[in-house]
């Protein structure tokens, strides 16, 4: 763990068990928010070794999805109200959602309103693209980002 946490004892709350699919719900290739849910529900907090599910900074009822629109909503709830890392949060949702649903979705992501002392902030650099962009372009905030992405501790 890193020195000088910023949100040493975290609440830590049990995974959920992933629903069991038998049928083919999206031969229209609909988008569900279960299966974004499932998609991202493992990535890794940056600071602490669980999962954005088990800290609750992620739920299935923090995704909505407009199909008609084609559009995607994220919004994540910080474990802190002066989380330092929601970036790099926004930025790992974004980057592996990036890699698994159709493009023609535009990706909002957005910390939850009253959740972040520096909301408005956070929400403008997770959706604007030149900056998401440079952020990635960071050899050592991609490899975090990669971290949180592909950590098999979970």
């Amino acid at each position: 763990m890193t020195l000088g946490l910023i949100n040493a004892n975290p609440v830590v709350h049990a995974k959920r068990e992933r629903v069991a699919r038998t049928e083919d719900l999206h031969a229209d290739d609909a988008v569900d928010p279960l299966d974004i849910y499932d998609f991202v529900r493992d990535i890794r907090d940056p600071e602490h070794p669980y999962s954005l599910e088990q800290l609750s900074v992620l739920s299935e009822e923090s995704i909505t999805v407009d199909d008609k629109l084609g559009r995607i909503l994220i919004t994540f709830t910080p474990t802190i109200q002066h989380c330092s890392m929601a970036t790099v949060i926004g930025l790992c949702l974004r980057v592996k959602l990036k890699h698994c649903f159709p493009p023609h979705y535009k990706v909002d992501i957005k910390v939850s309103p009253g959740s972040h002392a520096n909301e408005e902030s956070v929400n403008k650099q997770l959706n604007d693209k030149e900056r998401v962009a440079a952020a990635l372009e960071n050899p050592n905030l991609r490899q975090l980002v990669d971290e949180c992405l592909y950590s098999n501790e979970l």
